[in-house]
């Protein structure tokens, strides 16, 4: 199949933002995007499964080779597509716009994206993409929103700050413009930095509201050298 160029492709999430209605995002996944003029007749809107992965996405960036992609779903889908860029080497070549599934979205919250959806699309249709930094984990991840560890009994550090060593039920890690942050909670301290590095007994990672498939001892959340392009306010 050969490739196009196409200026902006839009992705839907079935179970994610394919279940809200934007106001170029017709009644179904696959309808043409027609409510607002400026989208131009030959975008494309790509429907792909939850937690996209690489046999999903890969095939829409080498077909469409778009300039910006609209992730319609949850944060855990634009973590999906993120990783991707990454692992093609387009993550400082293409811009990433994001329609956040829930009004509730982390990532929305860390970017200081707008949640109401006629906001959110004219954002992405027509918004600046900004450089922001990439947060990565150790166990091949990117992280856009949420990350938690529960259960944790051990310590952790921000850069060279030391912000637990003790029992806490979560520690709780956002990406956003100034890196990675540790928030405040019991028995945790607050700090900004490049990484976070976690040691513990066997505890269990959350990212994005994904669960990490198996305990961990060890856990690292860090910010990558290339950033991501990110259309934001």
């Amino acid at each position: 199949m050969s490739s196009i160029d196409s200026d902006v492709v839009l992705l839907t999430c079935r179970g994610g933002g394919s279940r809200r209605r934007f106001p170029f995002h017709g009644i179904r996944p696959t309808s043409r995007p027609a409510r607002v003029p400026a989208v131009p007749a030959q975008v494309p809107v790509v429907e792909l499964p939850p937690d996209p992965g690489r046999g999903d996405i890969d095939p829409v960036l080498s077909e469409h080779r778009p300039r910006r992609l609209i992730v319609a779903g949850q944060d855990a889908d634009l973590g999906a597509v993120l990783l991707r860029l990454l692992r093609t080497e387009r993550l400082e070549s293409v811009e990433v716009a994001y329609l956040p599934a829930s009004r509730s979205s982390a990532a929305a919250a860390a970017w200081g994206l707008p949640t109401d959806p006629a906001a959110a699309a004219a954002l992405a249709l027509d918004g600046t993409a900004t450089p922001m930094p990439l947060i990565r984990d150790d166990a091949g991840g990117v992280l856009v929103g949420r990350g938690e560890i529960l259960g944790l009994q051990g310590e952790a550090y921000c850069d060279d700050t030391l912000v637990l060593r003790s029992r806490v039920r979560r520690l709780v890690v956002t990406p956003g413009p100034g890196g990675v942050t540790v928030q405040a909670t019991r028995g945790v301290r607050a700090a900004t930095g490049r990484a976070v590095q976690v040691g513990c007994v066997s505890a269990t990672a959350v990212v994005d509201g994904r669960e990490h498939p198996r305990p961990v001892t060890r856990w690292t959340w860090y910010r990558h050298l290339a950033d991501w392009r990110l259309v934001r306010p």
